[in-house]
């Protein structure tokens, strides 16, 4: 039961002077679900109510499912803005429609990452390199907040995929602008602002909420145009089947992949995250898979349009001392009190006021410092988040992040084509082989023996590299070279392309007068070696354990040891 149910781990030994703990963390992330929540749904094109539905059925799930026990789940900005740009490129027509599809979308997720999860398939989210997912989420945010510059002006403004036609349409609107909601949006960042600056313990975003309902109240802006939320339905979700149709789920599938890994990705992220904070380790990536997938899966029959784990939401439940999901729980619950008694009181909540929310919580996933870094220090991976950040500012959200995985991957190809190669050299009165370029005056040179080392698997993408590089060594050498010995450690794999090559560059060298050795292979690369051609043209006595051994048998063949032949023959292939 603990492999289904990983709440069996903390419910039994569950300790009473814990709940205290989790019940002020509980309401503490509840008071900032519940305007966050209602936030969020705006930024996926939903009425507001729908991100209440979203904290209710994945919160419960999650709960008993998940692995990490102060994630805090539910609606996200991210995944929110992913379903408008996947909703946005399909016709349709009517808030219903649109709701529809948005349910369709959750259930879709839910179920990719549910079977991800059963073939324990977590490691595809390995694929999105940090960064990819660092200028994937800078581009992200900035579309959010423009995305909310209709309601932080008071005015309609055209929505659209491409960046730059938005910022034209922004700026064709400005002339139109609201003074009231503009005056309500930025009063609204800047009390959140000072708040956090001076006492992050006072609820931020509840005061603004609070005090956005009783000025439009109070003063009468609805009547100014100002817009607000109007009426919220009271009541809990009923139970209800998405729509299920073919050509929808085909139009919609290659956005849930995107949106089942990047979720994902946010929910291992943040976990690992908070367990480095906490020390302590719970979290298991296939069993997130399942319990997001369930959470989204049956959230999705109770009006849930998506969730995932939110960065400030489990922050906040971990500062303020969360022991249990026990804590989400009482979030939840307070999030369900608000659907059924308390809906009324958001009625003159105005749209400028969330908008001013949304931008103060996303501005904080524009990531300038690791961009610097990469600049410094790695500028080929710097230009990967670059491209990753242009393209989806111009071209799309899971375009954008399609063509930065490719990109990475390409990137990843073509070091593995060209992986590091460095002539050893043993450091004068030691036993240390080391890279001749790094420690040149300590190295003892010999120009009848060559000891090299492939820092890479070896593989048909760099086989001809290796060759190359390896007679490369060879020539410059000169006539005095007698032997060669391969320092094999790093190289943890070698195919049947690359055995092949190596077998007739062994063939070749001894042709030439030259010994040619394999010193330090692991067990599968001695396994490949002995059950390939390469075991026919080497000779078995040839093979050694370390490198100072090679080195010695090339000088004196007489000094092999029982225990060194026997580790370095170690092998299935010889024991069968």
């Amino acid at each position: 039961m603990l492999r289904f149910l990983p709440c069996l781990q903390w419910l039994p030994t569950y300790k009473k002077g814990w709940f205290a703990k989790d019940l002020l963390a509980g309401l503490t992330v509840g008071i900032l679900l519940v305007p966050q929540g209602m936030a969020y749904a705006m930024i996926a094109g939903m009425p507001p109510v729908y991100g209440l539905y979203a904290a209710l059925v994945p919160i419960l799930i999650y709960a008993f499912l998940g692995t990490s026990r102060q994630l805090a789940v539910g609606p996200v900005a991210m995944d929110s803005l992913l379903v408008a740009a996947g909703l946005g490129t399909l016709a349709l027509t009517g808030v219903e429609s649109y709701i529809a599809m948005a349910l369709l979308l959750a259930f879709m997720v839910g179920v990719i990452q549910f079977t991800l999860g059963l073939f324990r398939m977590g490691f595809l989210a390995n694929f999105l390199s940090r960064p990819v997912i660092s200028g994937f989420t800078s581009a992200a945010a900035v579309i959010i907040i423009f995305s909310q510059l209709k309601h932080f002006f008071g005015v309609n403004i055209p929505q659209t995929n491409q960046f730059h036609k938005s910022v034209i349409n922004v700026v064709l609107a400005v002339p139109e602008t609201n003074g009231y909601a503009l005056l309500l949006g930025v009063a609204g960042i800047v009390l959140i602002v000072l708040l956090k600056r001076w006492n992050d313990k006072i609820p931020a975003i509840l005061t603004v909420v609070v005090a956005g309902i009783l000025t439009v109240y109070f003063f009468g802006l609805e009547s100014q145009g100002v817009h607000i939320v109007g009426n919220v339905p009271e009541g809990l979700p009923l139970f209800s089947l998405p729509e299920f149709n073919y050509p929808k789920i085909k139009g919609l599938f290659s956005i849930a992949v995107a949106i089942a890994l990047i979720g994902y990705t946010e929910v291992i992220g943040i976990g690992k995250a908070i367990e480095e904070k906490n020390d302590k380790e719970t979290i298991d990536a296939n069993k997130e898979l399942l319990a997001m997938g369930t959470a989204n899966i049956l959230g999705s029959f109770f009006q849930s349009y998506l969730a995932s784990a939110s960065f400030s939401r489990s922050a906040i439940n971990n500062a303020t001392g969360a022991k249990t999901p026990v804590a989400s729980l009482v979030s939840m619950a307070l999030v369900a009190l608000t659907l059924l008694f308390f809906t009324r009181l958001f009625y003159y909540l105005p749209n400028a006021a969330l908008a001013s929310i949304i931008m103060v919580s996303v501005v904080g996933l524009i990531d300038i410092a690791y961009p610097k870094s990469l600049w410094k220090y790695r500028k080929d991976e710097f230009v990967v988040l670059l491209v990753t950040f242009f393209f989806t500012l111009s071209i799309g959200l899971s375009e954008g992040i399609l063509l930065g995985i490719l990109l990475s991957l390409l990137l990843m190809v073509y070091k593995s084509s060209k992986p590091h190669f460095a002539v050893l050299g043993q450091i004068k009165g030691s036993e240390y082989f080391k890279n001749v370029n790094r420690f040149r005056s300590d190295i003892e040179f010999r120009s009848d023996l060559l000891i090299l080392r492939f820092d890479s698997q070896l593989y048909f993408g760099n086989k001809d590299y290796f060759k190359k590089q390896l007679y490369r060594y060879i020539n410059g050498q000169g006539s005095s070279l007698k032997g060669i010995i391969l320092n094999a450690e790093p190289i943890n794999y070698i195919d049947s392309s690359a055995a092949e090559m190596l077998a007739k560059a062994i063939r070749d060298i001894q042709q030439r007068g030259i010994k040619f050795y394999i010193a330090s292979a692991i067990g599968p690369t001695r396994d490949t070696i002995f059950n390939s051609r390469i075991i026919e043209v080497l000779p078995s006595e040839h093979l050694f354990g370390r490198t100072k051994e090679a080195v010695d048998f090339f000088d004196n063949p007489d000094s092999r040891t029982k225990v060194g032949e026997r580790v370095s023959h170690q092998s299935h292939y010889i024991d069968k």
